[in-house]
């Protein structure tokens, strides 16, 4: 008796769990990506336009589309802030999927790639890149950051995980805390030692500033193979949103489906890091508000995600130089003024959930 009560418990559970999956909110999924593609152009054009020296709108049409090499403005257009703007909207697509994902995958509200030693791992390797190999060309550089984002990630599940009662998502938090301090510090010890310090200062501040066409020629391909896989895999996630024995219930190999999440997450999280430094929060705040507007089905979360993660980094590292011209407020800096209180909040939320 108790055996078929069980069955029908958990039949009930798989039944809801459809429900879940194929609830959505298409207009409001319609809403966000063609208002946010519409205000992603129109952000763009924006950023290139305005800096320390403003460009007319004109101009950057001409400048993008009829490039005039004897034309200084149009070398400013096509070597400076094409390249920063296009960079900084890979980077914050790349940091707000990955934390979907993380969300969604360990049903922790509070992941991110920067709070679970990710984005410290990543610098960290980078350090040692800059320590012992100076003259290393950037795709190296790309897949020795993937490398030390995988470490920050290890080192965290495992330490989590040491403990009585498995991982909880407090003590990943705490861990992920714990890593990120370590590496930090590792990394500003090897800037020190080996007086490397003002090649990773502007890194450990953030920006996309000193972004290249080089640099986003090697990453572009690493982002959209990711960004496409997590929305091949968006459903999956979906099912381990729901919790590990629904999705069992429902079929899902969960092993598999974590181990292909995981490799996005850190390519990901590892390209972005390489690029735009120690920038944080992107991926807490954006999959948040994105459940809020379409829902709990990850075929949603993630591709608007994308659009509004790249909307708040081009958004704010336009503010970053408007803020104190002509110098120019560390993004990380201005990231955080909105992420602090919003992890904040959404602690303090989960703690009275608890």
């Amino acid at each position: 008796m108790s055996l078929d009560m069980g069955n029908l418990n958990l039949s009930q559970q798989n039944e809801e769990a459809k429900k879940i999956i194929f609830r959505s909110r298409p207009w409001a999924t319609a809403i966000i990506l063609i208002g946010g593609v519409v205000a992603l152009i129109l952000s763009i054009g924006l950023s290139v336009s305005f800096g320390v020296a403003d460009i007319k709108f004109t101009t950057v049409w001409e400048g993008i589309f009829h490039y005039n090499a004897d034309l200084t403005q149009h070398q400013i257009i096509q070597e400076l802030r094409l390249p920063r703007v296009l960079g900084g909207a890979m980077v914050g697509t790349s940091f707000a999927v990955a934390g979907a994902i993380m969300q969604g995958m360990t049903r922790n509200p509070l992941a991110d790639s920067g709070l679970l030693g990710l984005n410290s791992g990543a610098g960290f390797a980078l350090a040692l890149c800059y320590a012992f190999f100076p003259s290393m060309p950037f795709l190296y550089l790309i897949l020795y950051s993937f490398l030390g984002a995988g470490l920050g990630a290890g080192l965290v599940y495992g330490i989590g995980s040491m403990v009585r009662g498995g991982l909880t998502p407090l003590r990943l938090v705490l861990a992920g805390a714990a890593v990120s301090a370590l590496l930090s510090a590792l990394g500003e010890g090897i800037a020190l030692f080996f007086r490397i310090g003002q090649d990773l200062a502007f890194w450990y501040a953030g920006g996309v500033a000193g972004t290249s066409w080089l640099q986003l020629k090697i990453m572009f391909p690493w982002v959209i193979a990711a960004v496409i896989g997590a929305i091949i895999l968006s459903r999956s996630i979906t099912m381990l949103s729901l919790g590990d024995d629904v999705a069992k219930g429902l079929g899902l190999h969960s092993g598999t489906v974590k181990l292909f999440s995981t490799i996005i997450v850190l390519i990901l999280a590892g390209a972005a890091v390489s690029v735009v430094g120690a920038v944080g929060f992107v991926g807490l705040i954006i999959p948040h508000l994105t459940r809020k507007l379409v829902g709990v089905d990850y075929r949603l979360i993630i591709p608007c995600s994308a659009v509004l993660g790249a909307l708040l980094v081009i958004l704010a590292d336009l503010a970053a130089r408007m803020v104190n011209p002509p110098y120019e407020t560390p993004l990380g800096a201005l990231i955080a003024l909105i992420g602090v209180p919003f992890f904040l909040y959404v602690s303090r939320k989960e703690g009275r959930e608890l």
